[in-house]
Order: C-alpha cells, then structure tokens, then sequence
C-alpha cells in the first residue's frame, strides 16, 4: 500500500472535523476537493482520498502531448504531492476501493483497509472500452503484448517504450474519435507508420457530421495517416504478440502494435456492489448527490444525471462547484441542471469546435455550411427559431468564443447569417471580446472563465504566463491560447506585461543572449559560479540555469572555459544518454556511418563482456548498446576504444551519409567523404540544441538531408546543395536552402560559419528549425554567404577555437574529473510515485 499522510497522518484527538473520503483522485474528484477547500471546506472536513493510480491528480488531456513528446510526463500534474500535504488530505494512491457499507459507513479498499466517512465522494471516473475483439487478451486475461489501452500515463509511457524499438514500424488505431487520432498522431512522432480503422461512416461522429468528417479525414491523410471508415476489426493477429489486425469485409492490416481508443465506459463496480442505483452510470439528482443517501455524492464521468453521461471537462467542473455548494453548506440552494456540452480542441494539429446539432432535425431549421476542403476548412452553424441549437468548426476557430456564447445564452442573431461565420463586421468580431459574458468558459480543459481571467489581471497578475500558471488557462489541449491572452489584454486596458524572463537566455539571469555573453565578456567570466556571482539577481544560483550557461560558456571561451560539473547534466557528467531505468546507453562514434570488422568484433565482444540487453542500429548509422550501468562505463570505452559519438549532448552529433559516388550508380559526389571530414572538423562542438547534420550524394536524397539542421546535397556538374533548419522528429520541416556552391571546402566553411552565428544568436534550447525562420533565410543567405555585414572572419575564428578545444570526453576513464563521477547509480524513478508508508 502507496500513502502520502496529512501532517499527523491520522485524527488528533479533539478534532471534531467531518471525515469526507473521496473515492477517485482523478480531475472530477481532485476538482471537488479544490472547490470544497475554495469554500473553506478544510475547516469542516478532515479529507481522505483514494486513487487506483499510484501518482498524484494529473491532467488525462494532456497525455496525447506526452505520447507525441510534447510534453514531459511529469509536467502534467495538476496538484503536487506538497499540496495534498499543504491542505492536511490523505492520499491513498494505488489502493482501490472495492466496496462502500453504506449502514456502517465505511468504505473497504484492496490493502485491508476499512477507512470510515461521515461524507462520501464517489469519483471513479472512467475506462477505455475494450471492444469484444477475438485475441486481444492471453490466455492469462492480460492484453496481448503490442495491445495498448490509451487512458493512463502508465498507458502512454507503454506506448512510448514500444514505439521507439527499431523493429516496431506499423500501428492500428482503432478508433476514429478524438483519442483515437490524437493517439495516431502521437505515434506518428516516433516514426510509426499508423493506420486508424473507425466503425463509423466518418471520423468523430459523435462530434460532427459526415461533411466535416470528409474534411476532417483529408486533413488527417494528408498527414501520413492512413483512414478506414465504416470498418470493423474483428481479431487480433498474431498469438504470443501483436502482427496484423483482421478487418470484417477488408484486407487484413499487418502491424507491430495495435492501440484501442473505441470509447470511454464509467467506472461503476465499486457502486453495484455497495447497491447503489447505477443505470448506465451511477444515478445522481441536481444537488450531486446519490438518491436516498444523504451523504453520499458522485461526481465526473461515473455520473448519470437526468439519463446524460457527460465524458468532457467542462461539465465535470460544473458539477464539482455544486456539490461543493451542498457539502460545504456555501449554498444550499445549488443545482445542476445539466451540461450545453461544447467543445474546442486541437485534434492531431487541426482545431476543432462542436456544440449542439450537426445537421438539422425539422424542416424549419436554418443550415449555414461553408466548405473549403483544399484548406482544410469546414463550418457548419444550425438555427431555430433564430437561436443557434448546433455547430461545427473545422480549421478555423476564430469565431468559436462568440458562437459558444450564442449557443449558450441563445443571444439574438444578425439577419445576415454569414457573418455568422467570418468576420465582416458583425457580431462576434474577435477583438470584440468586451462582449463575452463573464461566466463564458475561455479553457474548456481547464474551465476557466473569461470572470476567473479577469479577476486574476485585476488581482495584479498582468503577464500572460502568470494568468495562465495562476488559472491554468490555456494548459490542455492549447487551443485557446489566443483567446486567453485577447481576455487578458482586454482586462488589463491593453496594459499586458510582457514576462521578462520569456525574453532571457536563461531565467536565473536578467539579461538577453546579446547582452548576457557582452557582459561575461567584459567582465571575463569562465564559470557558471563566476556569472551567477556576477550577474544573477543577489548572486542567487539557480538549477534550472545551469545547463545553458555551462554550454553558452564553453561556446563562448573554448579551452579557457572552467568546467564546473555541478553545471552539468548528468549525461554530460557522464559522457553517456541515461535511460528511464537508471542504466545508459553507450554510441561510439562512427563517421559517415562507416565501420570496420575490427571496430564491429570489439562491440560484440563488449556487449557480450558485459551483458549489455540491447545492441541497436540508430538512424543516424551508428550502434548503439544500451542498459550500460553507469560504473561500467569508462571500461566499456577502454574495451571499444573508439572516441564519443556525442549522441547524449546539446552538442554537434553526427552525419548521416549515403554511398555516394564510389559505389552507387546514381551519385554525383563523394558524400560519405565530405561527411567524415565534416563530422571530424566540428565533432562534440557545444550548442544550444542538438545538431544532426546529413550529406547525400544525389538528389534522390537517401541520406534525408533535406530534413536535418544541415543537410548536404550533391547536384549535377559537381556542385552541392546546403540546406539549413530542416527537422523529421516532433517537429517536421523541410529545410532552407543556403547556397550552392562548387567545392567541397565550401561546404565546410559555409555550414560551420551558420552552425555559429546560430551557436551566438539561438536561445537556449532553440533547434535550427525554429531559429531559421525566426531569422529568415534571406537574412542567413547575406551573413553567412555574402558576408554582408562582415561577421564572416569573426564567425570563422570563433568556429575554429571551438575545433581547436576538441578534447574526446571518453578519455576521462583514465582520469575522472571527481572521484564519484562514475559511482554506481540508484535506479531511476521517472514519475513523481507517492512515498511508501
């Protein structure tokens, strides 16, 4: 059993507190227990909670952005594990409640536990649907490996760590819906060819109709995602792992994974077998609470009001707020009457609203449709009785905050139904956020009102990024982000601060980049201590600045730097890439992707030496042994005495090449050549990103140049191609072209005189695919390649101290920099579990 206690962990004696237990400690019933200490509930209530998972509350919108690698797992949470403390709660987390005796009022959980009430909030929220499909399970009852529910963070980090294995190369989703594609296109980020099979007629056909479903389905193909409609999987193939799906009436679909996003079902077992009345969900009256159970309330997804299961955000925190009134007695006369559910979301990249009707139901019914499939766009609004009943949006959201209020508050309409849909000076012009009622919902995710945005700008909070830390506005999906910040500038009367710490390099140090590396010039700076003394507010360090300093530094001073590791990350530290289990992965440099027998029999023997799990081709062509415990490192190198591929740094990596001329029939250069010799001249060099780099020997560009920080293409008549600021991750973007040039040498000059001035002028953590088009690649073509503003010798000199400085980490095996620096490691904890009690 997990437990994080309150401050004494157990009643003291003269607390007369009522004992509330909340069953769930997701976001409807961490949501409850925020309004219930909102209205002062803390001084009423001493409060237990139980929740399945063993972690704190945490956002289950956000877990597409962590699936693509958007987002780190650990910045989702809502509430802290100091805030269940701050607040004197109880959490139980990993245990569940198996049933509540409603005469003895206790509830009894899996670890023995009988935990007595004096109120209780039933929040168990929901479950991925498992649809009855023929070898989703083992003959144990567990889903067979390569079968992914998508509903947990456990759920999502078991994604990830399938996806990212080389052999894994093809998934189905099955399921057309909102998760469903946000899971496909998460997949797609880890370079998963993806297929969606959908039982409906069209994509997200509980949200919109078969019109904007069509442009919904070509917005999603021209992503790379395979789409079938009206089709049923019937079977999982494969036996002891997932390879293939079988489809009723289509070919079968071979695969690697198969991912189930088929719908949500609530979480009522706990409440069947306690006999409470349960229908499709658990059955509550207008106040939240359970019939005939005065003290027994239910709120969130495991929630049947008035015959309605709502599985969105918005009506959860409605719900949550009454409740809060009856528990508490803030408000006696509280009720919910239901949800007008609308929703704004982004779905794999394309933003989508939906509320109400898709389409017209009687014969008097107005159907305004506006469709540009080309672009993506779809918009469809139903009237009745000159009151808008439905809409869909697709593409474009501009007019989604006055459309919601329309369909809300059942505000009169313009006669001319167009401006309905575009912004011809009628009603609902964005700027004309003035007009939005207080209690309009701007973060549907988050239920954040334009009243709570205001309050907190009027409150003194005048920077878009404290409002949205302050509120939580515009933390899911981010699809409201602009209007966020319309209400922002709106409250404050245009009087919006910008964040000063947006604009510096590094946050513990008020300066910008420019005027950050002026300073540690002329002041002589060498050290990350030295500038913190120096520059930072009261000499304060701070953590979180280290890591770009310690590279802005060695960048700025080459071998005159002090090296100061407690400024470093441990890959850094180490020379290695740390994994989630502790243990690191270990790439010798290969140049070019070019290796010998000789260097190919000291891997394999090394890997069999030391038992290393894993030996895996990268797709930068290089090996990697992965599952290295971090005291075996030096002697791993010593054994493959190769130098470091720097595959774990904010630092030069490596070049991708192809064969080239020598031995294919289509090359035009000599591509692994300049490779070798690119990747030896600027090896380990410090940036603010990493840097991946590629040269092809023809045009047909096997080597994806096109696509990497800087890519190289040989042409015809024995000239080269440089393309800067291209990306194939997270993020893809074709790259620019800098030049075309004659020779090889120019090649190396032109892109190590662009990997500087962008080492002098990126932010911190910055990829070229961003800085490119901030900057511009006419500006880059005249600084790099004209010389016009007359950097190009400075920038050459600084290129060259940097090379000049080279020093192979790897050689530390002979003398660590600090006695412990390659100590046995503990093993990782990834995610922030709640302590053992």
């Amino acid at each position: 059993m997990t437990a994080l206690a309150s401050r004494s962990g157990r009643s003291t004696p003269g607390d007369t507190r009522r004992r509330l237990v909340v069953i769930g400690n997701g976001m409807a019933g961490a949501r409850a227990v925020e309004e219930i200490l909102a209205r002062g509930g803390a001084v009423q209530h001493r409060i237990t909670m139980f929740g399945d998972e063993p972690y704190g509350n945490y956002n289950r919108i956000m877990l597409s952005h962590v699936l693509s690698g958007e987002e780190d797992a650990g910045g989702i949470f809502l509430n802290s594990l100091d805030w269940y403390r701050e607040n004197d709660i109880t959490l139980h987390a990993g245990v569940r409640v198996d049933k509540i005796d409603r005469f003895a009022k206790l509830v009894f959980s899996d670890d023995g536990r009988a935990t007595p009430y004096d109120v209780l909030i039933i929040a168990t929220g929901s479950r991925s649907f498992m649809p009855p499909v023929e070898g989703l399970y083992t003959p144990g009852g567990r889903l067979l490996p390569g079968v992914f529910a998508f509903r947990t963070i456990d759920d999502t980090r078991g994604m990830v760590s399938y996806a990212q294995q080389d052999h894994r190369r093809r998934a189905v989703v099955i399921g057309g819906g909102l998760l469903g594609l946000e899971a496909a296109r998460g997949l797609q980020s880890h370079g998963v060819d993806v297929d969606v099979v959908h039982s409906g007629g069209h994509l997200m056909n509980a949200q919109m109709g078969p019109d904007g479903g069509a442009v919904l389905r070509r917005s999603v193909e021209a992503l790379g995602i395979r789409v079938h409609t009206s089709s049923r999987t019937t079977a999982i193939l494969g036996g002891d792992r997932v390879r293939g799906v079988q489809l009723r009436d289509a070919p079968d679909i071979e695969c690697d994974m198969v991912v189930v996003a088929a719908g949500i079902r609530p979480n009522v077992e706990v409440a069947v077998t306690s006999g409470l009345p349960v229908e499709r969900a658990i059955v509550v009256d207008d106040h939240m609470r359970v019939p005939d159970e005065d003290e027994i309330y239910a709120v969130g997804e495991c929630v049947q009001h008035r015959g309605e299961v709502y599985g969105l955000v918005a009506p959860l925190w409605e719900q949550a707020a009454v409740l809060a009134d009856h528990v508490t007695g803030a408000n006696p006369k509280a009720t919910y009457l239901g949800s007008r559910t609308a929703t704004k979301l982004k779905v794999a990249g394309v933003d989508v609203a939906s509320m109400g009707l898709q389409a017209p139901e009687r014969d008097t019914d107005e159907h305004v449709v506006f469709s540009e499939p080309s672009r993506g766009v779809f918009k469809s609004i139903v009237i009745r009785d000159s009151k808008i009943v439905g809409a869909t949006l697709l593409g474009d959201s501009r007019k989604v905050a006055y459309l919601t209020q329309a369909f809300d508050r059942g505000l009169p309409l313009p006669e001319e139904r167009v401006s309905l849909l575009f912004d011809l000076g009628g009603p609902g012009e964005e700027a004309g956020v003035a007009e939005l009622d207080g209690d309009a919902q701007v973060c549907n995710c988050n239920g954040v009102s334009k009243q709570a945005i205001t309050d907190t700008v009027r409150g003194g909070c005048t920077t878009l990024s404290g409002v949205m830390d302050a509120t939580r506005a515009g933390k899911g999906c981010g699809s409201c982000k602009l209007l966020v910040r319309q209400v922002v500038e709106w409250a404050a009367d245009g009087a919006v601060e910008e964040d000063p710490a947006a604009a510096y390099y590094v946050p513990g140090v008020p300066l910008e980049k420019a005027a950050l590396m002026t300073a540690i010039r002329e002041q002589g700076l060498r050290s990350v201590s030295a500038v913190f003394a120096a520059l930072a507010p009261g000499g304060a360090e701070d953590a979180k600045s280290k890591m770009g300093l310690a590279s802005l530094l060695k960048m700025m001073w080459a071998g005159e730097y002090i090296d100061e590791r407690d400024a470093r990350f441990v890959n850094d530290r180490v020379h290695a890439n740390i994994q989630r289990d502790g243990t690191f992965s270990v790439v010798p440099q290969m140049k070019g992707g070019v290796t010998s027998p000789e260097q190919l029999r000291r891997i394999a023997d090394v890997a069999d030496k030391y038992n290393i799990p894993m030996v895996k081709l990268t797709g930068g062509q290089r090996i990697d042994l992965l599952g290295v415990p971090k005291e075996d490192l030096p002697r791993v190198w010593a054994d493959l005495d190769m130098p470091s591929g720097y595959a774990y740094g904010k630092s030069f990596r490596t070049v991708k090449t192809c064969v080239g001329q020598e031995f294919c029939r289509f090359g035009t250069g000599d591509s692994t050549k300049l490779g070798i010799e690119i990747e030896s001249r600027f090896q380990g060099i410090e940036s603010p990103a990493k840097l991946k780099l590629a040269v092809s020997g023809c045009p047909r560009n096997c080597a994806e140049s096109l696509v990497k920080d800087v890519g190289v293409v040989a042409v015809d008549g024995g000239r080269w191609e440089i393309y800067v600021g291209g990306a194939a991750g997270a993020h893809i973007r074709k790259g620019d072209l800098l030049a075309t040039v004659d020779d090889p040498e120019t090649v190396k000059l032109l892109a190590g005189r662009f990997m500087q001035y962008y080492r002098e002028r990126a932010n911190w953590l910055e990829r070229t695919y961003s800085f490119v088009p901030r900057v511009g690649i006419e500006h880059l073509r005249a600084v790099i390649v004209d010389d016009a503003e007359g950097l190009a010798a400075q920038l050459d000199a600084a290129m060259q101290e940097s090379v000049d400085a080279y020093v192979d980490p790897w050689a530390e095996r002979n003398d660590p920099f600090t006695p412990g620096q390659f100590r046995t490691s503990l093993p990782l904890e990834v995610l922030p579990q709640v302590p053992v009690r």
